[in-house]
């Protein structure tokens, strides 16, 4: 059997996830991390995107995540998540209408706020079409 540990999804509004692992992918601060069992103590920035989950028995699963912290302590991991929403639950004719007006504002930015504000939201909504197209191909 796999070595797991335990790992919570929780959003302001929900606990999204409870359960045994394998590891987990998530989009950090700094980059992409993977945390497997016995992963050292951290605790690190969670920019928009997702949070793959690998179940105690190989199942897959995928929440988009805005943001949030990610907290890895021995034995448990913690993703306490801005707003989070299971890649079934996501939308796909609004992420792909959130993405086009993005897209649209950034052409249309008339100082760094503009810009750097419709960046971001370009950069969440691509992280909400990448997670549903995970969700469809993991299905």
């Amino acid at each position: 059997m796999a070595m797991t540990y335990h790992l919570d999804v929780v959003s302001a509004e929900q606990q999204m996830f409870s359960g045994l692992v394998q590891k987990i992918q998530v989009s950090g601060s700094e980059g992409e991390l993977g945390i497997f069992p016995g992963h050292t103590p951290l605790l690190t920035a969670i920019k928009p995107g997702m949070v793959r989950i690998v179940k105690q028995h190989g199942e897959e699963e995928y929440i988009y995540l805005s943001g949030g912290v990610l907290e890895v302590q021995a034995g448990t991991v913690t993703v306490l998540a801005d707003t989070a929403i299971r890649g079934t639950d996501l939308d796909e004719a609004r992420a792909l209408e959130a993405k086009r007006k993005a897209e649209e504002h950034i052409h249309k930015a008339h100082g760094d706020v503009d810009y750097a504000q419709a960046s971001a939201e370009l950069a969440k909504a691509i992280a909400k079409l990448r997670v549903i197209e995970l969700t469809k191909k993991a299905m």
